[in-house]
């Protein structure tokens, strides 16, 4: 399906941050091999998982490495076969590359919602996944994306402003000189080549995974212009063995595409870990199904003893004796297996080759029991012929990989057409597609994620599905998080028309709208319909020069004025970097007509003027007993402070003996990150 500029794909120019927000500066971003290796970060998390591999001096051992792997059982691959293109290694370093950019909270709109779990963001995709990976990792249920499909003509180019000169990206990447003017060369021409879109793509994917719950799942919607490449990519980033399926949804109309009507689009399948996806959730009704197996050397006979009292649909005084049941033959061990009432009248032992042994002893034994895919087991029980079967709830389904009959391009325009009067978007995904993904793979307190939002659908549809399952009797309190960069619409569109500039603001719209009409739809519902709204944001002027040969003698920056809203955007940015999720807000604290900020059990100091007066206000809060103010951290901002006013801090912090139990520690922050 081809889509326009004005759908939910975002243009070069729009889809990268600003070059005020991302140019690197000799001092604060010029990169090297050493410090923006992605290496650097699996290091790290081997030294963490796997301390035992590095010697004293933290060299790594690559023949303990090896000899655990080994013993493990794990064999080595000797497969070649991968995926490679101009630019795969800029964007595997700008997967790791740090981010200078700062999250802004829509303040007055954040309070009239501050109960609200959804987040709603503006600005560059990869941005925004990277403010979020240390607060959502690991906490995301379900992503869906709708990304760009480089059609030709759906406006996407790759035109990143995070850009560096050749020698940068050669030192960033390891390549040679002249294959770094080759990525340079197809970055600054605004390409739209499918090494372009890798380049663009892989970055995105890699850091919204780390975002997935073991048991998460990813839909990415695509057509065939990037189908083959995107397989690939997600094999490398999600891992072959995480493939889950590739879903085939028929739009219900298709366009003419040279010998054939084009009347599909693929939606590619992955999990973080397969292993720990549960089946599809959907089902209802009862299932009946024989708990046996004919007997092999694969499934032998076993002995199990079934007390008098189980069910057994046949008539008084009907016995079998022997063996009985063909294939799925039952073998008389011990006892009398004679019918009385519709159930055995003596207790039996029968051998047969059990499939359900184990629930078959867990509810025997009284325990509540579920098969291998967690639908609850009702009964066990003998049929008419003595066959022993099972009923159990069906919650959960295998859905066809073909999506037939769930809506249609068609049903996404015409719910755009309802909430707004008029066609403001091209090919917007209907909500019932979404709706399905959301109802199969998600339940209860779930979080959803969607960084290429488009229209909106994916936050209507999970507010729709919340409301439905309310209305049925389920837990509906799913939460979403959707990004969409500030996309111009096309001058001459029906959007411009009716006033909409950007994509982002029918975003908004579109969530309002659909919220209202669920509220109108669904009177009784008392769920969640509001967002909490940020913006991607740019560093203050001078904010990330180098700090250190800012000020020769004092270490006060006297160029550096904070405004009220650059406060603001910066302890949100720090806040959500130490973990703090964005829908979590800060305290205000008052020391000595000093203003710090809380979250949970760290304290940020952003203004001037913090000096022996506020210390010790500080430290007498954090000594009364009878005060709940409880600081483990203190993280200041060390522009604000002068030398003498630091070194005051520091040396209180580190002679402090906690009464309530808190270590204290100082970290100084000249940066986003550091």
């Amino acid at each position: 399906m081809t889509k326009t500029a004005n759908s939910q794909q975002p243009t070069a120019n729009s889809q990268q941050p600003t070059a005020n927000s991302q140019q690197p500066t000799a001092n604060s971003q010029q990169p090297t091999a050493n410090s923006q290796q992605p290496t650097a970060n699996i290091i790290h998390l081997l030294k963490a998982e796997l301390p035992s591999l590095f010697d004293k001096q933290g060299a790594f051992n690559f023949n303990k490495f090896q000899q655990l792997i080994q013993e493990s059982g794990t064999d080595f691959s000797q497969e070649g076969y991968g995926l490679s293109w101009l630019g795969k290694s800029y964007a595997r370093a700008l997967a790791y590359d740090k981010e200078t950019s700062l999250l802004s909270p829509n303040t007055g709109h954040n309070q009239q919602n501050q109960h609200s779990q959804n987040l709603l963001i503006r600005g560059d995709n990869l941005a925004v996944l990277k403010h979020l990976k240390n607060a959502y990792r690991k906490q995301v249920k379900m992503i869906y994306i709708d990304p760009p499909y480089n059609t030709g003509s759906d406006g996407f180019v790759y035109n990143d402003s995070r850009k560096y000169t050749p020698e940068q990206i050669s030192a960033l990447t390891g390549e040679s000189l002249e294959d770094a003017k080759r990525i340079d060369s197809f970055i600054s021409s605004n390409a739209s080549t499918h090494s372009a879109w890798l380049t663009f793509m892989y970055p995105r994917l890699k850091v919204a995974r780390e975002l997935l719950r073991d048991d998460g799942v990813i839909f990415i919607s695509i057509d065939d212009n990037e189908a083959a490449q995107l397989k690939l990519l997600c094999d490398e980033v999600f891992g072959e063995g995480n493939f889950i399926a590739e879903l085939i949804w028929s739009l219900g109309t298709g366009t003419q595409a040279g010998h054939f009507v084009r009347a599909h689009e693929t939606i590619f399948v992955y999990s973080r870990d397969k292993n720990s996806v549960p089946n599809f959730a959907g089902g209802n009704g009862i299932i009946e199904h024989s708990a046996l197996k004919k007997i092999s050397i694969k499934n032998p006979e076993s002995h199990f003893k079934f007390p008098a009292g189980t069910r057994w649909d046949a008539p008084d005084d009907y016995e079998l004796k022997a063996s009985w049941g063909g294939a799925e033959q039952m073998i008389l061990v011990d006892g009398i297996m004679k019918a009385r009432d519709g159930k055995l009248l003596h207790d039996v032992v029968l051998g047969a080759g059990y499939a359900q042994k184990n629930q078959m002893k867990n509810w025997f034994s009284g325990k509540e029991t579920f098969d291998s895919k967690g639908q609850k087991v009702l009964n066990f029980y003998f049929n008419r012929n003595g066959i022993l079967r099972y009923e159990k709830e069906r919650s959960v389904i295998n859905p066809a990989t073909v999506l037939n009959n769930i809506a249609s391009t068609k049903n996404g325009s015409d719910e755009i057409n309802t909430l707004f009067g008029s066609k403001l978007f091209s090919f917007p995904k209907p909500s019932d597609l979404i709706k399905f993904l959301i109802h199969i793979a998600t339940s209860g307190n779930d979080l959803i994620l969607d960084f290429f939002a488009g229209s909106g659908t994916t936050a209507h549809a999970v507010m729709q599905q919340n409301a439905e399952d309310a209305e049925n009797g389920q837990p509906g309190n799913r939460q979403y998080i959707c990004v969409q960069i500030d996309e111009p619409t096309d001058a001459k569109s029906e959007a411009r028309k009716a006033g909409y500039d950007t994509i982002y603001q029918i975003t908004r719209a579109r969530i309002e709208k659909a919220a209202a009409k669920i509220r109108n739809d669904y009177p009784d519902f008392d769920g969640d319909l509001g967002f909490q709204e940020y913006f991607i944001a740019d560093l203050p002027e001078h904010f990330d020069s180098n700090y250190e040969n800012a000020v020769e003698g004092d270490l006060i920056a006297k160029a550096l004025q904070l405004s009220e809203q650059d406060c603001r955007n910066l302890l949100c940015t720090w806040a959500v970097h130490d973990g703090m999720p964005l829908t979590e807000q800060p305290q205000a604290v008052d020391l000595c007509a000093y203003t710090a900020w809380q979250y949970a059990d760290n304290l940020y100091l952003l203004n001037q003027e913090f000096g022996a007066e506020q210390l010790a206000a500080f430290l007498r809060r954090l000594d009364d007993v009878q005060d709940d103010f409880s600081i483990s951290r203190i993280i200041a901002l060390g522009h604000q402070f002068n030398s003498a006013s630091l070194l005051e801090l520091s040396e209180a912090v580190a002679q402090y003996a906690p009464k309530k139990g808190h270590r204290l520690s100082l970290h100084i922050r000249h940066g986003v990150e550091d």
